[in-house]
């Protein structure tokens, strides 16, 4: 009789383990969301267009997409941003959005409208921006 209760309480225990294991399991399996990034390279020595596509994408980012769309200027010329800009494939000024392994270029859009069109180039942001945050 004892032995068969030893038996029991012991199969029950490793019921119980193997039960707790799978629910942790499908805890862990469940991915946090992709983040949205956007970034935008230079150099040191910049010319007003280069300050007015920071300025204006930055400014129409927090605007349209809040906390959901992080912006971030990256130095080049820093040997901190090597990394990075590698990974990214960054050689000179870009301005990128970059959701998980998906990278929009916005570099062209961006010195094309930022200082002379800045509303145009808010349009084109929300264009091509809004398929990324959805």
């Amino acid at each position: 009789m004892k032995r068969s209760f030893l038996l029991s309480f012991a199969i029950l225990m490793v019921m119980f383990s193997l039960n707790s294991n799978a629910q942790s399991n499908k805890a862990s399996n469940v991915a946090a969301p992709v983040k949205v990034e956007a970034y935008y390279f230079h150099l040191t020595s910049r010319c007003e267009t280069c300050k007015a596509v920071e300025a204006e994408a930055k400014k129409d980012l927090q605007s349209l997409y809040g906390d959901k769309v992080s912006f971030k200027a990256i130095n080049l010329d820093d040997a901190s941003s090597k990394n990075l800009a590698e990974k990214l494939q960054v050689s000179g000024q870009a301005l990128l959005v970059v959701k998980g392994s998906k990278i929009l270029n916005l570099t062209n859009d961006g010195f094309m409208y930022a200082r002379k069109e800045p509303a145009k180039f808010k349009a084109v942001i929300k264009e091509k921006v809004d398929p990324l945050v959805k």
